[in-house]
């Protein structure tokens, strides 16, 4: 029997974690979230993650128009109700909330060469990381969407661009983790960088998008991947999700690039950097073999230029980015769906803390002593 569409027509009020100023707690509140608009879907939010991102916006994003808002970018849901114009979804719909857009209709869709697309904050508000449309308010002032998703909160409205449907019988408790981490990590290896069977890689930095990272190279078949950090505490997940070696820097007394270079008769074919540091990413830049390497850069910042001398890019090597991956997001969604049914992902090895969107602020201070790789947050009961 086919279901019945359902557009919402009230107000849901319901908790969220509200990021009122910069450097202080997430505060948890009652918000008001208005009913989808047209082309709009308001979205029960299940399960979410702690990104590096959101923490990002919470400290270091100094723009006047970042806060207040509800931080969360990684999460998996349920559909509550659609907006007029909607057909693509129906209440009772599993979804992933996307950071980033697909249109189908901008330059960038159509040309299938980017998964960059002219509708969304991403193209219209990049330095502020949101929308200037949201249909929160909180105490009786508008509060943004982080993102256009804010998954720390128990109901969301996003644009039918920005949202995803996952299979029915997928685990909300795992594939949240398509929303940022694994899209982020193992596109990275897959579709940036492109690894190759029998190549040799570097990842840099081992929080969850560089396992990702890890599981993608080795996914593509290299020969050799060599995990890189500071915390040998991960080095365990790191080899379970594919690390054939693992290397501290701290043990050496000079530079991890030439580390690499003498380990690798000079330089890796690959190296992905996860870290969102300048400084590692010339590192993971350097340690490229000439002629070929590739060294892509995944983790974000907006504070610092990064640089690298001109001779090392003459010599042959490739210096990019990666933005979510490089997969088109609704693509994206269902090609990890895919791999996930075909027991090519281990979603397991990222969450390592359990907690409820209660324990948010509890979340962050893992994530800022490095003493976690992913936070599932229980939002509300599927």
């Amino acid at each position: 029997m086919k279901r019945k569409y359902t557009i919402g027509k009230n107000v849901i009020k319901c908790k969220a974690a509200v990021a009122w100023e910069s450097n202080k707690p997430l505060v948890i509140e009652e918000i008001e979230v208005a009913p989808p608009e047209a082309n709009e879907i308001r979205v029960k939010i299940v399960t979410t993650g702690l990104c590096h991102t959101d923490l990002y916006q919470l400290y270091d994003n100094k723009h006047p128009d970042a806060l207040p808002t509800v931080l969360g970018h990684e999460g998996a849901g349920i559909v509550e109700s659609v907006g007029p114009g909607v057909t693509e979804f129906q209440p009772g719909d599993k979804v992933i909330p996307l950071p980033i857009s697909q249109c189908g209709e901008c330059r960038f869709c159509k040309s299938g060469r980017s998964n960059h697309c002219d509708e969304g904050w991403w193209s219209q508000r990049p330095d502020i990381m949101n929308s200037a449309v949201t249909r929160f308010t909180c105490r009786g002032k508008k509060v943004y969407q982080f993102m256009g998703t804010s998954t720390f909160s128990e109901y969301t409205v996003v644009h039918k661009n920005d949202l995803a449907k996952i299979d029915a019988a997928a685990p909300l408790d795992k594939v949240f983790l398509f929303g940022c981490a694994v899209s982020t990590g193992y596109g990275a290896a897959i579709n940036s960088a492109q690894v190759t069977p029998g190549s040799t890689c570097a990842v840099f930095g081992l929080g969850a998008v560089g396992l990702a990272a890890v599981m993608g190279c080795r996914n593509a078949g290299a020969k050799k991947i060599f995990a890189v950090d500071i915390n040998p505490d991960k080095f365990d997940r790191a080899k379970a999700l594919g690390a054939t070696d693992t290397i501290n820097p701290k043990d050496y007394d000079k530079p991890v690039s030439q580390v690499l270079a003498d380990l690798t008769n000079g330089g890796v074919d690959f190296s992905i950097e996860c870290t969102g540091n300048v400084e590692v990413m010339r590192s993971a830049f350097e340690a490229c073999v000439k002629g070929w390497g590739v060294s892509v850069v995944v983790g974000y910042t907006d504070l610092h230029d990064f640089a690298s001398r001109p001779a090392q890019l003459i010599s042959g090597r490739t210096w990019k980015g990666s933005l979510w991956g490089g997969y088109r997001p609704k693509d994206g969604v269902a090609d990890l769906g895919k791999a996930l049914l075909a027991k090519r992902l281990n979603l397991e090895e990222f969450i390592s803390h359990k907690m409820t969107l209660n324990e948010v602020n509890d979340a962050i201070e893992l994530m800022k002593k490095g003493q976690c790789i992913r936070t599932l947050m229980a939002v509300c009961p599927e």
